[in-house]
């Protein structure tokens, strides 16, 4: 067995030991191996050491005079809860040993020492915590990426979307997200995951509009073997996987209407009948749905049943188009050229105000997405480590004329305007007051009156 060496120095280990002999015999067998190895010859010195250094794994005597194990392990993982502890332990107190095992730490040790087995149990305890570690880690990423500080909202708008997201997220009400296509209803429906009392289960996206009608069952719900033609094995569908979890049903306004049927029955009942089978499968599922049609429009039509539109209604959110919310496109274009910087190696810093200008009058018709794709595209051709109007692409130009932008302001009253106007020029110079107002050509008291007046930071 390699894996217990993490890579030499890297990994450090703190014996506690009242028996010399002993604890140095241990930490030998370890040095040997690559480990870095300190040793304590009492309680009290093991917990001076814990709180001079930062160490991967303890290693402590359960009986010693002074103090004894069990308090060395709780005091210090108090200091550092992400440190490994195992216990050595004598024949009489296995006991105890699993005492401490059911307050924290990894396993234990019998004396006398087996150089083999301490090495093996050392490895196994070390790539526990890496594992848990790594899932800290990975929970760190998703809610940076899905929590609600990883969501961009300026705008007052979508600030009103993040706030209802919040407060339903920790719940098992049914949601509704409606937008055009390229708002972000899937990061909507992640966030809801990611904050709800679901999150260490699955989230099982299915695109409803990118499923063949005659397939759409057996996604959802599954299929025996031999059910039809080409079902050559049993599988499950998403409704069994998203158990405990959460199933987002996204373009859900394309469901065929003999599925949106079935679906209300699951809904209803709480189980699901996977195709030729007549044996239910209990879920315990969350339902976050999502489409870009007006679903009350297609009730009338006779294209969505309505009581299947209650069901997933149990609260709507819709979210505003990119047009409807131009003051977060600073920001969403500030974020993806650092996304896409490091992506395509390029140490482009900023762009430029001008260009910001422009990408802020585009009507963007593909919303969010439009304006990734753009700015990937912009970082990509840009020849040095700036985004200037030049990198722009010219349909964007073409569809950003000022009086384009004048028309869309008719009917708007001269106090929204200004706020918006002020709300997009912070925006863009991150937020400094003294540069928006030279940009705006008052002076910064006048700024910060209106700041005031407005209620914005």
């Amino acid at each position: 067995m390699t894996s217990h060496v993490r890579s030499g120095k890297d990994v450090s280990v703190l014996i506690v030991d009242d028996d010399a002999a002993h604890a140095e015999s241990s930490a030998e067998c370890l040095r040997m191996v690559g480990y870095t190895v300190d040793t304590a010859m009492s309680g009290k010195a093991g917990l001076k050491a814990l709180d001079e250094k930062q160490y991967d794994l303890l290693l402590t005597d359960l009986v010693m005079s002074d103090m004894d194990g069990m308090e060395l392990m709780r005091r210090g993982l108090r200091m550092n809860p992400f440190m490994a502890v195992i216990v050595f332990t004598g024949h009489g107190s296995i006991e105890n040993a699993v005492d401490a095992m059911n307050e924290g730490a990894a396993d234990y040790i019998l004396k006398p020492l087996s150089v083999d087995g301490l090495r093996i149990k050392v490895g196994r305890a070390l790539e526990a915590r890496e594992l848990k570690l790594a899932n800290i880690d990975l929970r760190r990423r998703l809610d940076q990426k899905f929590g609600f500080e990883g969501i961009i909202a300026n705008s007052a708008a979508l600030q009103r979307v993040v706030k209802k997201v919040e407060l339903v997220a920790d719940t098992d009400v049914a949601v509704l997200l409606v937008g055009e296509s390229g708002t972000g209803k899937e990061l909507f429906a992640r966030a809801l995951h990611e904050n709800s009392r679901r999150r260490n289960n699955r989230f099982i996206p299915v695109n409803c509009g990118a499923i063949s009608p005659h397939l759409v069952e057996s996604e959802l719900f599954g299929h025996e073997k031999g059910a039809f033609t080409g079902a050559a094995y049993q599988r499950k569908g998403r409704f069994e996987y998203a158990n405990g979890g959460t199933l987002f049903l996204d373009e859900i306004g394309d469901m065929p209407l003999e599925t949106q049927v079935k679906l209300l029955r699951v809904l209803e009942d709480g189980e699901v009948y996977r195709v030729g089978s007549n044996q239910a499968q209990k879920v315990d599922v969350r339902i976050v749905s999502a489409t870009n049609r007006n679903l009350e429009q297609e009730i009338r039509n006779g294209r969505f049943r309505e009581d299947l539109f209650w069901r997933l209604k149990g609260i709507l959110i819709e979210i505003p188009a990119l047009r409807e919310r131009t003051s977060d496109i600073p920001a969403l274009v500030h974020h993806y050229l650092k996304e896409f910087s490091h992506a395509y190696g390029k140490e482009i810093t900023t762009i430029d105000r001008e260009a910001i200008s422009i990408l802020c009058a585009h009507p963007w018709p593909g919303n969010v997405r439009e304006l990734r794709n753009c700015v990937e595209e912009m970082v990509i051709v840009a020849k040095d480590d700036r985004l200037t109007i030049d990198s722009i692409p010219e349909r964007i130009h073409r569809s950003s004329k000022p009086e384009d932008r004048m028309a869309g302001l008719v009917g708007v009253s001269i106090k929204e305007v200004e706020k918006e106007l002020i709300r997009n020029t912070l925006a863009s110079v991150d937020g400094n007051r003294q540069e928006a107002a030279k940009i705006l050509e008052i002076g910064e008291r006048t700024l910060y009156r209106k700041l005031k007046r407005y209620g914005l930071s």
